[in-house]
């Protein structure tokens, strides 16, 4: 008898008195909501835990929260995706902020050279902290949000869900479609051997969430 055979005899010997009397620990179905005692606040909650910065105003103050954002992180210029709205253009462009768009698309060396990128985003997991994009037009391709050291992201309160199971079913489309999915924890960064903290190193070194709430 070979170990794997042992193992699973000595399994049916030990339930052999249990046949029809298991039930499951947890009834579980994908995709249902984890319980929270509020959305919101756990997502701010764990948003601050990585360093980052959010704030959350009423939608009629969203173009306004974007400038202050971009001037908080030390923003002189910014790149938007298409599907950006008009109103926050003209707010930045009133703010002295210099608006780039990547339609032709910028070069890896011009976005370099771009202080930030102001986006939408898909979804949002508030046990995780996570940021979801699947780079739809207020999101703009991949590289706007890798390159450019700072990111300004706009996240609807509809949009925020419990955690990881919930948001798959929502990025379902989206990967069906074939597009790519984003997802962000904070601002970039990593620890070498010794724990040594670099930032910046894969993406935006500085992460600014305008929480549109209400």
């Amino acid at each position: 008898m070979s170990a794997k055979q042992e193992i699973l005899s000595r399994i049916r010997t030990a339930l052999s008195d249990t046949q029809g009397q298991l039930e499951p620990v947890v009834e579980w179905q994908y995709h249902q909501p984890t319980p929270l005692a509020d959305v919101l606040d756990t997502f701010v909650e764990n948003i601050l835990d990585y360093k980052a910065r959010i704030v959350r105003v009423p939608e009629a103050k969203l173009a306004e929260a974007v400038v202050t954002a971009l001037k908080a992180v030390g923003a002189s210029s910014a790149v938007l995706p298409s599907g950006i709205p008009v109103e926050w253009r003209e707010h930045m462009e009133d703010a002295g902020i210099v608006v780039h768009d990547d339609e032709p698309q910028l070069s890896h060396a011009e976005l370099n050279e771009i202080d930030a990128v102001v986006t939408g985003s898909a979804v949002s997991m508030a046990e995780t902290g996570t940021i979801c994009l699947d780079h739809g037009p207020d999101q703009g391709r991949r590289a706007l949000t890798l390159v450019p050291d700072r990111h300004v992201c706009v996240v609807r309160a509809a949009d925020v869900v419990s955690d990881v199971p919930e948001a798959i079913q929502r990025l379902g489309d989206a990967v069906r479609a074939g597009q790519p999915v984003t997802w962000i924890s904070g601002g970039s960064a990593t620890s070498d051997i010794e724990l040594s903290r670099v930032e910046g190193v894969h993406g935006p070194r500085q992460l600014y969430v305008v929480l549109q709430d209400g």
